[in-house]
């Protein structure tokens, strides 16, 4: 196999991987803020249910997750799985990583002092008007940092896809070297990782420093 056919090959695994990666962010981004927001809620069920997921899904491996989500329908109510696999992917990419962007956040919202909802309540602004306009602004510039560390690991961890026998690219990339007894396969992946975590890094940097007040 030459090396244009095993990229042309793997072209596909990488457009792959690249959807889950986006649905995951598209999905856990948003859910990650409510689950923040449910964290600080002022009933004590919804605080103790939200503490519970965090701490298993950052007690457990996404590796695993991925098991329960594609196996646990059919072991537990007998339900057909076939066509299962790719949701059950990204069930679980996105529910393990709210739960992670759900503590930055919450870190975050933390971070802002009383006085400012205190001054906000003074000038009129409803609860919903000092969150949207006072302190989320504020609260994704404190974070950016964190997210783009969490951003650049998920790119690493589409790679545990292949727990499912889904073809992305560091699946395709073991089944070409295996039958090519090459080590190229391998190498075409970790270039592939590092340019998609480099974009990542200078997306989130250039958006970092859209949000700097000071400049």
């Amino acid at each position: 196999m030459t090396f244009a056919t095993m990229l042309s090959t793997m072209a596909e695994g990488m457009l792959k991987t690249f959807l889950i990666f986006t649905l995951t962010l598209v999905g856990s981004l948003p859910l990650g803020m409510i689950v923040a927001l449910l964290r600080k809620s002022r009933f004590a069920v919804v605080r103790g249910f939200i503490r519970g997921y965090i701490s298993i899904i950052r007690g457990t491996p996404l590796m695993l997750q991925l098991l329960v989500w594609y196996f646990g329908p059919y072991y537990l109510f007998g339900i057909n799985i076939g066509g299962w696999r790719f949701p059950a992917i990204i069930v679980g990419f996105v529910v393990n990583y709210a739960a992670y962007f759900a503590e930055i956040y919450r870190g975050g919202i933390e971070s802002i002092p009383v006085g400012q909802y205190e001054a906000a309540e003074v000038l009129g602004y409803t609860k919903t008007q000092t969150f949207m306009r006072i302190i989320l602004p504020q609260v994704i510039k404190i974070i950016m940092p964190s997210v783009t560390n969490e951003v650049i690991t998920l790119v690493k961890d589409t790679s545990l896809a292949f727990t499912l026998a889904y073809q992305e690219v560091f699946s395709l990339a073991k089944q070409i070297a295996a039958s090519q007894t090459s080590f190229m396969p391998f190498v075409i992946a970790g270039v592939f990782y590092f340019v998609a975590n480099y974009i990542v890094e200078i997306a989130m940097n250039r958006i970092e420093k859209s949000m700097d007040y000071y400049k």
